[in-house]
């Protein structure tokens, strides 16, 4: 089985990564005066920046943009840094959480909402189904499970999380979350790698889960991810 490696944040030059813009700069000193630029020329490409931290939440957001393939920028982001408690970024994320996704410097958050919204403005990577407004609805339902429900579990408890996540391991049977990869599949796939590789659970333990896992962790776009992430290096407690 692949799985990923904390590894301690690299020196060396990061690919998909960048500097930080004057914006940026200026948001983060808390200037007052520093205004989001509005809407791109109509028709164009938004312009996407994606604001993330290894391993968090915001691997999900990651994982879809690399499956798009579109242009993005990425602001790694660190919780011992207290990065997310910095001014500027509350001015985009007043909750002080990631991801936070700037398209056209607006800021969207919630990592079922922007999955959502690149789901729909891509429809070509086919990350929803289209003209299926019941399977679109079964996405949806399983995002509001992972995040209501799932997301919240260990901290009631382990024996809680392992309920509530059997419930998911029976709901999910042996193929992808709706039938088709989506990015119900995806959110499902971030959350489950934490607790696979925080608990070090044994395969049998959640066995359609676990295959699911594998499924994902043979994708590209996930192995781009994990590759860029563990090379900024997780702070994650275990």
């Amino acid at each position: 089985m692949a799985t990923s490696r904390a590894v301690a944040p690299s020196r060396r030059p990061l690919r998909g990564l960048r500097r930080v813009t004057e914006l940026e700069i200026a948001l983060a000193s808390g200037a007052p005066d520093v205004q989001l630029p509005h809407h791109n020329d109509a028709g164009a490409a938004p312009m996407l920046t994606l604001y993330f931290a290894p391993g968090a939440s915001s691997m999900a957001v990651h994982i879809a943009l690399h499956e798009i393939g579109t242009g993005f920028e990425a602001h790694p982001m660190s919780f011992k840094r207290n990065d997310m408690r910095a001014p500027g970024y509350l001015a985009l994320n007043p909750e002080g959480k990631v991801p936070t996704l700037l398209i056209d410097g607006r800021p969207l958050t919630e990592v079922a909402a922007i999955l959502f919204y690149l789901a729909r403005r891509y429809p070509e990577a086919e990350l929803l189904p289209r003209d299926d407004i019941e399977a679109e609805a079964q996405a949806l339902s399983w995002m509001s499970l992972i995040a209501s429900t799932l997301h919240p579990a260990r901290a009631r408890g382990l024996d809680h999380a392992k309920t509530v996540w059997g419930v998911a391991d029976r709901r999910l049977g042996h193929g992808w979350a709706i039938g088709s990869y989506s990015v119900a599949d995806i959110h499902l796939f971030r959350l489950y790698w934490r607790l696979a590789n925080s608990l070090k659970l044994p395969p049998e333990t959640f066995p359609n889960l676990m295959a699911h896992y594998e499924k994902m962790m043979a994708r590209p776009a996930v192995q781009k991810t994990i590759e860029i992430e563990s090379e900024v290096g997780y702070e994650l407690p275990a």
